[in-house]
C-alpha cells in the first residue's frame, strides 16, 4: 500500500519527504497553477524534493501535441515521471502510444470498462475519483471495488484521489484499492487521534525512559 501527496507546495512536499511514509506526489493543471511558478520550475523543484514518482497530467488535446509534451515532461522529470493522460478516446489512444517508452496513468475513470481499456492501452495506473463518484454517481461508493475487480490479475493498478478525509482514504483501501492520493491537510489528519495524544501525555507523565537521570 502506498500513500502519495496531491499537491504542488514545495512546503509540503518537503514535509512529505521528511516524514520518510509518502512514496510520492500527484499533481494536475489546477494543482500547478497554484504554484505561482511555471509548470516547468515547478517540476523541476519538485524533483529536488521528491525521490518517488511525480505524476504529470498532459494539458493538450491532439495526439501530436501529448507526444510533444510527454517529452518535455520526461527531460525534466526523468525516471521519475508517471503521465496522467485524460480517460477520453483521445486519451486512451494517446495512452498506448506512450505507454510503449513512459510510465502512464489514465486518470478521471469512472467505468469498470474505462479501466479495462486503459489497461489494454498499457497504463501502468488506473485512476478515479473516489468522492466525485460517491457524490455524482449513483452507485458510486461501489466504484472503487468494481474497478480492483476489474484489473485483477492485470498488471495495471487502482489509484484513489479525491479522497476528503482520512475515512474515505480507509474506504478506498478496504475495497483493495493499493495506492491513495490525498492532500497534506489529511495526510496530517491520518496521523493524529485524541486517545493516543492521551495515552502518551499519560506516558510521560508516568515514565523514565534511557535518557532521563
Amino acid at each position: 500500500m502506498q500513500l502519495l501527496l496531491d499537491s504542488a507546495n514545495f512546503e509540503e512536499a518537503r514535509t512529505c519527504a521528511e516524514w520518510g511514509w509518502v512514496s510520492g506526489i500527484t499533481t494536475n493543471p489546477t494543482i500547478l497553477a497554484k504554484s505561482g511558478k511555471s509548470t516547468e520550475k515547478t517540476l523541476v523543484k519538485l524533483k529536488k524534493i521528491i525521490s518517488g514518482p511525480i505524476f504529470y497530467q498532459l494539458t493538450q488535446e491532439t495526439i501530436e501535441e501529448m507526444v510533444k509534451e510527454a517529452k518535455l515532461a520526461a527531460d525534466i522529470l526523468n525516471k521519475q515521471l508517471v503521465l496522467k493522460i485524460p480517460a477520453t478516446e483521445v486519451g486512451f489512444q494517446a495512452t498506448a502510444i506512450l505507454s510503449k517508452k513512459y510510465t502512464c496513468a489514465v486518470t478521471s475513470i469512472f467505468s469498470p470498462a474505462q479501466a479495462l481499456v486503459a489497461h489494454a492501452a498499457g497504463a501502468k495506473y488506473a485512476l478515479y475519483y473516489h468522492n466525485r463518484a460517491k457524490r455524482l454517481m449513483k452507485n458510486g461508493k461501489h466504484l472503487a471495488g468494481e474497478l480492483v475487480l476489474a484489473l485483477k490479475r492485470t498488471d495495471t493498478t487502482v489509484i484513489a484521489a479525491s479522497l476528503k478525509s482520512p475515512d474515505e482514504l480507509v474506504q478506498a483501501r478496504n475495497a483493495g484499492v493499493p495506492i491513495l492520493t490525498t492532500t497534506f491537510e489529511i495526510l496530517k489528519q491520518m496521523m493524529r487521534h485524541d486517545l493516543s495524544d492521551k495515552a502518551v501525555a499519560d506516558f510521560i507523565l508516568t515514565g523514565t525512559g534511557l535518557l532521563d537521570k
